[in-house]
């Protein structure tokens, strides 16, 4: 069954007439004007290629995957690009289990549309060697509540996720040089996607008898909608993809109208992903560098601090063991003055000045470091 019909049998008469008077009058019932986007939240887990975008109460998750496998025959040298998508009934009770439904696949042809027709994505660097191995990417759209326009959504979560995936980096070797080797991420940083721009997808919708136009419909307004149009714009202007299933029947100025609208809003989306994306990559980056607390002004303090201390060791250890020697060598001196006492007073004086010099000498030998102590010492013994 149809999300769309289920949905619009929940509405009542009074509330379908309720959400018609109001857009007669430019008002919507969450109060915005017909062509006032809801506000964009967009957010990234911590594994690369994973998205969480939230538009109004729409809330859909993105994840992107890849795996090596063979090409196709008839396009060996580019990558594969797939998209999946999930509706559970957690997001709506409209929603079947299991098969996916009519607006399941919709929505994952309009988002598939926007980017292989328009070459958003560089399949051909995908190719690791032509005609055996290629890199098959994987989107996988999961519904985590359906508050209205999914499509939008579905496609900022697939573009977002695009964006801060990272495959192995991958080169051959062997023999015959036909060996391909895949490089874990702590040995070669992955690489990422090549993607050439954009391809945003804007949703009009078409209320009432006059066919009032209105951007990004809520839930209560796709059940009441006579029609809708689905522009796929990038930031240039370049139209991508255009999606018109159903409905009432739109004129062409209708249609070149929903195209400049789209230009505008295509534009502000944008800056939005890459802003988030940005962001994104700058904290990835952090958190790849080691901080260390830097100690150099702790060691070059402690240094000083034991360079000052072995100095007043020598200054101290040397000034002791000096005035020790002096004192000996006093000691010495007037024995030997005392036992020479017969002796004529020049023989004295010669013997005293020679015994100063001598003490003097030796005093000189024990000045300076601790280094410097054992040598003096065995000076000492030598004489």
């Amino acid at each position: 069954m149809d999300g769309r019909l289920a949905n619009r049998w929940r509405l009542t008469v009074n509330e379908k007439k309720f959400i018609e008077t109001a857009l007669a009058s430019n008002l919507r019932i969450d109060g915005r004007n017909p062509l006032e986007y809801r506000k964009i939240i967009i957010k990234f887990g911590r594994e690369d290629g994973s998205s969480e975008v939230q538009l109004g109460q729409t809330h859909v998750m993105g994840f992107v995957t890849g795996q090596l496998v063979q090409p196709y025959q008839d396009r060996q040298n580019e990558g594969m690009l797939l998209i999946f998508t999930e509706f559970s009934p957690m997001a709506d009770p409209s929603f079947d289990p299991g098969h996916p439904g009519e607006y399941a696949v919709e929505l994952g042809r309009i988002v598939d549309r926007g980017l292989r027709d328009s070459r958003a994505v560089d399949t051909e660097s995908l190719c690791v060697l032509s005609g055996k191995l290629v890199w098959a990417i994987r989107i996988d759209l999961h519904i985590v509540d359906n508050g209205g326009n999914l499509i939008d959504a579905a496609n900022i979560a697939a573009l977002a996720a695009l964006l801060t995936f990272r495959r192995p980096e991958c080169t051959l070797g062997g023999d015959d040089g036909q060996e391909v080797i895949v490089h874990p991420p702590e040995e070669r940083e992955p690489l990422p996607l090549i993607v050439h721009h954009l391809p945003v997808a804007i949703t009009f919708a078409f209320l009432g008898s006059e066919g009032k136009l209105v951007v990004d419909p809520t839930h209560s307004e796709e059940a009441v909608m006579a029609g809708r149009l689905i522009a796929t714009v990038n930031a240039n202007g370049d139209i991508c993809a255009i999606q018109k299933a159903g409905g009432e029947g739109v004129p062409q100025s209708a249609i070149m109208h929903c195209l400049q609208l789209a230009s505008m809003c295509a534009i502000s989306i944008t800056k939005k992903i890459n802003s988030a994306v940005e962001a994104y990559s700058t904290e990835r980056a952090l958190r790849k560098i080691k901080r260390h607390p830097t100690v150099a002004g702790n060691v070059s303090v402690a240094g000083s601090d034991v360079k000052e201390q072995n100095k007043t060791v020598e200054q101290v250890g040397g000034s002791e063991l000096s005035r020790h020697h002096i004192e000996r060598l006093k000691v010495v001196s007037e024995e030997t003055c005392s036992s020479r006492s017969n002796d004529n007073d020049g023989d004295i004086k010669s013997s005293e000045q020679g015994g100063t010099s001598r003490g003097e000498s030796k005093a000189m030998n024990f000045l300076g470091g601790p280094s410097n102590w054992y040598g003096a010492s065995t000076f000492q013994y030598f004489f």
